[in-house]
């Protein structure tokens, strides 16, 4: 590695970094300025960015419409706490969200990060039968290969078996975890397990469309039909969560959208503020806002991050919403989906290589295993692109304002990376 600047030699020490084994893992990058799909580092070389910063930057970076309000909010109030006092970005975007969701989801609760987001919802589906003094339901039950987030209670719901929060068995609450119901065959086994623990169940949790970081496995619209059925049958809430898939990630604005459901309560994030700015939000509805209307002090959602609905997180969150309203990103999502088919297509067939998938502006190859993942990351920096292999897969969610230039670099150091070297 060439010489880095003073701030990266006398830093990096003290820095503790996310999902790493530092004694082993290849040394961080230095960035010093992204524009566009380009993340430029300190010694000068530039990136083409097949992730969008863990699938955030939707509109690319450094757009200027979101700059341009966080610069505005910032001169008049960076933040004001949401206890006692409320601010016109917060509650815009509360009523845009609302109005961009099926009719029913009503209530916006803002917290800073998706496993918050996450924990507030199953927080709410709990209390919610909490405060109608029903005392059993307070389990969950989610599904193998999910994954929702990195604190204690949303650890409880990943995959027992994928590897990241194994090592906190024992620690962890414990919750149901079972198949997804891909058929009518795996429906029906679902169907007998809630009649026989539908009284210990708060809600059923699920990723719609495609379970991210649990290993990019996708299912189809009537395995969420199926859910929003079986949910309804057994009297549990429905939650997704679209902290990765919403926001035009899986095609549509939202992924449950292709199914032609609602769910009870929705969780939000990743691209809500275009990758700008910390925030998340938890929408219920009517119905278990309901629950907690009351004059009973002890019914309300005990809950309140202290930066939540932050001012600035809030203008940049609307000025994404500006821009999905103003510009083609559904359209280009669903272009997207076309040049990632044909051009991680090229995939199939090389050794080591067991599948490529392709849904809206997600495409995997999946192999058989990554034997040295820091030769496979230096191998595709090298190529000039930022791809963050995992596990045994290799994805691009870039950013859906990607041209075709930069679209084809990725999948090409992807396709020449995996043959020349396999992993």
């Amino acid at each position: 590695m060439s010489k880095q600047p003073p701030w990266y030699e006398d830093g990096l020490p003290h820095i503790w970094l996310p999902y790493t084994q530092m004694k082993t893992a290849s040394p961080p990058l230095a960035a010093v300025k992204t524009d566009g799909t380009r993340i430029t580092l300190a010694d000068g070389r530039e990136l083409v960015d097949g992730i969008a910063s863990w699938w955030t930057a939707c509109h690319g970076y450094n757009h200027p419409h979101i700059r341009e309000a966080v610069q505005k909010q910032l001169e008049a109030m960076p933040h004001v706490m949401l206890g006692g006092l409320v601010h016109e970005q917060a509650l815009t975007l509360a009523r845009r969200l609302c109005e961009l969701l099926p009719e029913q989801l009503t209530r916006v609760f803002f917290s800073d990060s998706g496993s918050v987001a996450v924990e507030v919802a199953m927080k709410m589906a709990a209390q919610y039968w909490l405060n109608q003094g029903v005392r059993g339901r307070t389990r969950f039950l989610a599904f193998r290969g999910g994954y929702h987030g990195d604190t204690i209670a949303t650890m409880a719901v990943c995959d027992p078996e994928e590897g990241m929060h194994s090592l906190f068995t024992g620690v962890l609450p414990e919750h149901f975890i079972a198949d997804l119901p891909r058929d009518d065959e795996s429906e029906t086994r679902l169907d007998k397990f809630l009649a026989s623990h539908a009284d210990q169940i708060a809600g059923i949790l699920v990723e719609p469309l495609v379970q991210g970081a649990g290993g990019m496995v996708f299912h189809d619209e009537m395995c969420l039909a199926r859910l929003r059925r079986l949910a309804d049958k057994h009297g549990a809430l429905l939650i997704l969560d679209e902290i990765f898939t919403a926001f035009g990630r899986t095609g549509p604005m939202f992924a449950f959208e292709a199914a032609n459901i609602a769910p009870d309560i929705i969780t939000l994030g990743k691209g809500l503020t275009g990758g700008t700015l910390p925030l998340a939000a938890t929408v219920a509805t009517s119905k278990i806002f309901d629950a907690f209307w009351s004059d009973d002090p002890s019914h309300a959602l005990m809950h309140g991050p202290t930066y939540m609905g932050n001012a600035l997180a809030c203008a940049a969150a609307n000025a994404s919403l500006d821009l999905f309203e103003s510009e083609p990103r559904l359209l280009q999502s669903a272009e997207i989906a076309k040049k990632l088919t044909h051009g991680l297509g090229h995939c199939l067939g090389l050794p080591g290589v067991r599948d490529v998938r392709v849904r809206g502006a997600i495409g995997v190859v999946e192999l058989d295993r990554i034997g040295d993942m820091n030769a496979l990351k230096r191998r595709l920096v090298d190529a000039g692109v930022w791809v963050r292999p995992f596990r045994n897969i290799v994805y691009l969610t870039p950013a859906l304002t990607i041209g075709g230039d930069d679209l084809e670099t990725l999948t090409t150091a992807i396709h020449s990376v995996l043959q020349a070297n396999r992993p």
